[in-house]
């Protein structure tokens, strides 16, 4: 008889950075699936690119494509008065905790006892950060949080490579209205 593989749950930020999580995981033997919850993600045609993107990449690797609701109020409500703060402030580090958040909470309604996300693998992204945040969620709901940094080991190098074979969309900004503008504002100067 085989044995059950643990599961768990990757909030994927994006098919970009999730790429090689979902391989790493399946190599380490876990049984993934994968919740795209990502409110904060702007326009809706960005959204909407990003999701198709997902897709692919579950599809790709025939695993389990959970889509959260895209409810933007949460991210409006969870960044209010953080609007004009920049990429990797505090209004990143409110998503950061409104996603995990989220993803804790799925994981706990599925009795799925662990959980990990895609966004520590970009260069961009604080990983202690990330992973304390993550760690707090999931003492909160009897969980564990794998604080994986797949980053290492050339894992951004090899997400990259698993994104260009797939021929994903590949987006120019973290997601939200908010970094959207400040980049505008920047490539305008």
């Amino acid at each position: 008889m085989e044995q059950k593989k643990d599961k768990i749950i990757l909030h994927a930020c994006c098919a970009i950075c999730s790429g090689y999580p979902v391989s790493y995981l399946l190599d380490a033997g876990y049984s993934v699936s994968v919740y795209f919850y990502n409110p904060n993600i702007y326009p809706d045609s960005e959204y909407q690119k990003r999701l198709e993107a997902e897709r692919t990449l579950c599809e790709h690797f025939n695993i389990e494509l959970i889509e959260g609701e895209y409810d933007r109020d949460s991210f409006f409500d969870c960044a209010k008065g953080l609007e004009n703060e920049p990429e990797k402030g505090r209004r990143c580090i409110e998503c950061f905790k409104l996603r995990l958040e989220k993803t804790a909470q799925l994981a706990k309604e599925k009795d799925i006892k662990n959980f990990t996300t895609s966004i520590v693998i970009s260069p961009h992204k604080n990983f202690a950060l990330l992973s304390k945040l993550g760690k707090e969620i999931a003492e909160k709901y009897n969980l564990n949080y794998l604080d994986i940094d797949f980053k290492k080991k050339d894992g951004f190098l090899k997400t990259n490579k698993i994104a260009k074979s797939l021929n994903l969309y590949r987006q120019n900004y973290c997601g939200c209205k908010f970094a959207l503008r400040q980049m505008e504002v920047k490539n305008a100067t």
